[in-house]
């Protein structure tokens, strides 16, 4: 097992990733349909986090990309989680992607974003209050809302390192968007 102390799931809102980055992709093509997507399962310490922990995180096999379909929005940020974050896990790639995987099974997603069709103006803490009121045991110190020029983002929750419920996590929780309303663009 890798030197670290918990994960952090990061789901990110596509909408919002698309708008702030303007990257031209299949996820931000109008008509994807994408709502929520992984961005990654990241290994933190309590102060900071390891990354690209392997020199041999470059390859990734066929077979390990497989367990990697449908978990990420494309190939290539699947290839790149596992250099920077998954490298420093312990874990083979194929390992990680499971990992990712059960993380992500772990997480549910309020209903009120998953047919989002209009954009909608809300504070960050709505959108904690969202998922915490569907994921038994998460409280506010183990999620945070990530932002960008207003514009929701993601989420990043906090998982044990065994990935089997939420934990605390000071500094990712203080990392959090702190500005007022945000904006939650439609799902394209």
């Amino acid at each position: 097992m890798g030197q670290f102390d918990f994960y952090v799931l990061a789901l990110s809102w596509s909408p919002g990733f698309c708008e702030i980055s303007g990257r031209k992709s299949r996820q931000c093509d109008t008509g994807s349909g994408l709502g929520f997507v992984v961005h990654g399962l990241w290994p933190q310490m309590e102060q900071g986090y390891p990354s690209f922990c392997e020199p041999s995180g470059r390859f990734v096999p066929m077979t390990a990309m497989a367990d990697a379909k449908g978990l990420f929005p494309d190939d290539n940020l699947a290839r790149y989680q596992w250099r920077k974050h998954g490298s420093c896990t312990g874990e083979s790639p194929g390992g990680y992607f499971k990992a990712v995987k059960r993380a992500r099974e772990l997480v549910r997603i309020p209903d009120g974003f998953k047919a989002l069709s209009d954009r909608s103006k809300v504070l960050p803490s709505e959108i904690e209050q969202a998922f915490m009121s569907v994921n038994p045991g998460l409280r506010p110190d183990m999620i945070a809302v990530s932002c960008g020029r207003r514009i929701f983002q993601e989420v990043r929750i906090c998982l044990d390192k065994d990935l089997r419920g939420f934990r605390r996590c000071p500094e990712v929780d203080r990392d959090g968007c702190r500005s007022g309303e945000l904006t939650i663009p439609a799902v394209r």
